[in-house]
């Protein structure tokens, strides 16, 4: 499979908690912090707030170029 798709989370800081980058490769759809973002690093009450603060993207990228690329 030449396709990489995934969904990338970038989360700024939050209380004491520090920022962080999450990766998972998950469908399009199911490209937001809910499911992206494991294991929540915030109880159950913050969930939402710390969820709004993160940007989500779905990303495809081909691994082939890629690897062809930084030979």
């Amino acid at each position: 499979n030449s396709e990489d798709v995934r969904c990338k989370c970038i989360c700024p800081p939050y209380k004491d908690h520090s920022g962080h980058i999450y990766n998972k490769n998950v469908s399009q759809k199911d490209c937001d912090c809910l499911h992206v973002v494991e294991p929540m690093p915030v109880p159950g009450p913050d969930v939402e707030a710390y969820c709004l603060r993160c940007e989500c993207k779905y990303e495809e990228r081909s691994s082939v170029t890629i690897k062809v690329s930084s030979v």
